[in-house]
């Protein structure tokens, strides 16, 4: 490839994200290279950028940025799957399938679990695990800014998975950000009966279009346990999704629930929070308590036929573009809540 060097948004620390010309990586005998069409903007980049880090994932000085998809343009000696042309989604990890948890079948728990960041540039090394287990052809029929919504969408399909969701089952789901959404969305393609709980009247309209089946706006409602009860017969919702990762949101969860139900905490709190719960609650309501983390690839070739099926569209989700040089201004309007759920950054 004649081309020796690209534009990427790279992370300093806290709030600082500078665009810089550095030099396009160089792969190994099994990485491929992708030239980034899209890049989508997602909470866990939005945390990343407000605190500087992430503990699993990304240590700056780095390129960061996760969900993308784009065309290959080069690939090591090695590599038989794919070649240069084909248009590509890969996911942000590979478990090593061979420690602990991977044996186990908890892969997302891998001792070795391996991630990729560097999707906020023009190109994008995909490392040979992940090429061999975590890589797809898109669709013909797909766009990018779909594909790229794979990687969100397996989280919420382990996320769902781990609750034991059934058809007919009224799930509330707390939090109408881009993962609250799918949430909300992949419920109702389940066969649930989805409540969906928000901040703001506005923003919950946007849930009814996904399939929500009522809305409890808090800045209306007081008391948005009780609503949930009102709403199912006083028993409780059977299962709940906490999308927001604070402690009050935390409680909720469990107290809009109803015997025998299950709570997913799928929403990370800052490190160093402590929760209280009702534990007489929990043990006379025999509720079961969950938390999901980051997905597997089963669950992302499982979000990619959704998408490839229609279920779930980037229509629904991306509500504007922008360009690589307009980042920091698209991840300060994300940290006030006052974007879009999700902006396609377009290098």
């Amino acid at each position: 490839m004649a081309i020796d060097t690209m534009l990427a948004a790279i992370l300093y620390g806290k709030e600082h994200v500078q665009l810089e010309r550095i030099p396009v990586p160089t792969i190994g005998p099994g990485d491929i290279l992708v030239r980034v069409r899209t890049a989508l903007t997602c909470g866990t980049d939005v945390k990343v950028f407000s605190r500087g880090y992430h503990a699993r994932m990304i240590v700056p000085p780095a390129v960061f940025g996760h969900e993308f998809a784009g065309d290959i343009v080069a690939v090591g000696d090695s590599v038989t799957r794919f070649k240069v042309g084909q248009r590509v989604v890969a996911a942000n990890s590979a478990p090593c399938l061979h420690c602990f948890y991977c044996t186990r079948g908890k892969v997302n728990l891998c001792e070795d679990l391996l991630f990729n960041n560097g999707a906020y540039a023009e190109f994008i090394r995909i490392p040979a695990r992940i090429v061999e287990r975590n890589t797809y052809e898109i669709a013909p029929h797909l766009k990018y800014h779909d594909a790229a919504l794979a990687e969100p969408l397996a989280c919420v399909v382990k996320g769902l998975e781990d609750t034991g969701l059934e058809a007919g089952d009224t799930v509330a789901v707390i939090g109408i950000g881009p993962i609250g959404s799918m949430f909300v969305r992949l419920a109702k393609l389940r066969g649930a009966q989805v409540i969906a709980i928000g901040r703001r009247c506005s923003k919950l309209e946007h849930t009814l279009k996904l399939g929500a089946d009522r809305v409890i706006a808090t800045e209306t409602t007081p008391d948005p346990v009780a609503a949930v009860r009102d709403l199912t017969g006083g028993r409780g919702a059977d299962i709940v999704i906490e999308a927001v990762g604070r402690p009050e949101t935390w409680n909720w969860s469990v107290e809009m629930l109803r015997r025998g139900g299950v709570v997913n905490f799928f929403g990370g709190p800052p490190s160093g929070t402590r929760v209280e719960l009702d534990t007489n609650l929990l043990h006379y309501s025999e509720i079961t308590c969950k938390a999901s983390f980051h997905h597997t690839p089963r669950a992302f070739r499982e979000a990619l036929d959704i998408i490839e099926s229609g279920g779930v569209t980037a229509h629904s989700f991306v509500q504007a573009e922008e360009p690589l040089e307009s980042l920091s201004k698209v991840l300060f309007r994300l940290m006030e809540g006052s974007g879009p759920l999700k902006t396609a950054i377009i290098p």
